[in-house]
């Protein structure tokens, strides 16, 4: 079947998140508290956000001790953690798009910081919605093939039997999108039939890509990410940079 190809544009942040894990498995926690504090419910199975989290969080190799032990300090009674969900908007080099979702305890502080990056390395930062509208939501779940462990077809099989919309193969890579409503039980069928995920998430999806074509801007580009990254607050980067 036929599909978008997001697995060239995940690959970077795959490495820098394997390259600083501890980092990531901090952003995942603070996902996990919010997600047990608006929710209500430390069981995933009466959470569906908290579902969501916990397989983004097994994906990326998140030991089953920390998830619980974040959750039980979630619901602690005592904690005193709490994020507000916000999301920046702008444009990078070349007029890439990009969405910046952050979780965090002060505006005033990650406001001007992201704004100084979309600044400095890119176009600026734009009003709400300003590129959102070229943005689809779905769950993606990535599936590394390098070894040739599975079969494409049986795992296609597999993903459109368990609910997904469409499944794409890519060097060696198996990518299988759903509706966001469906992505927890995919998951959830997909583990039963002991599949390792390189990811798990649900995701902004460009619609269209842009390809830079001058050193300087892929330069900025890359930095204009990386400070993203880097900083704390920030959550997920989403963008439509055509890295091939």
């Amino acid at each position: 079947m036929s599909g978008h190809s997001k697995w060239h544009n995940i690959q970077k942040t795959k490495g820098a998140a394997d390259a600083k894990r501890s980092a990531a498995f901090t952003k995942i926690a603070k996902e996990i508290i919010v997600a047990v504090k608006q929710g209500g419910s430390g069981d995933p199975n009466n959470n569906s956000r908290l579902a969501t989290v916990i397989a983004k969080a097994k994906a990326a190799n998140m030991p089953n001790d920390n998830i619980k032990r974040t959750i039980d300090k979630a619901l602690g009674s005592g904690n005193t953690d709490n994020y507000e969900s916000v999301t920046y908007e702008g444009y990078g080099p070349g007029g890439v798009a990009v969405i910046v979702e952050a979780l965090t305890d002060n505006r005033q502080r990650t406001a001007p910081e992201v704004r100084h990056y979309f600044d400095k390395y890119g176009k600026g930062m734009g009003a709400q919605g300003c590129v959102s509208w070229s943005f689809d939501r779905k769950g993606v779940i990535i599936i590394d093939n390098e070894d040739g462990d599975y079969d494409e077809d049986a795992v296609m099989m597999d993903a459109l039997d368990a609910g997904a919309d469409d499944f794409n193969a890519e060097d060696n890579v198996f990518e299988i999108t759903t509706d966001p409503d469906a992505f927890n039980d995919v998951v959830k069928a997909l583990e039963e039939k002991n599949y390792a995920f390189v990811s798990a998430d649900i995701s902004l999806v460009p619609q269209t890509y842009v390809k830079l074509e001058s050193d300087e801007d892929i330069k900025n580009m890359e930095k204009l990410l990386d400070m993203l990254d880097d900083n704390e607050d920030v959550q997920n980067t989403y963008h439509n940079w055509d890295q091939d």
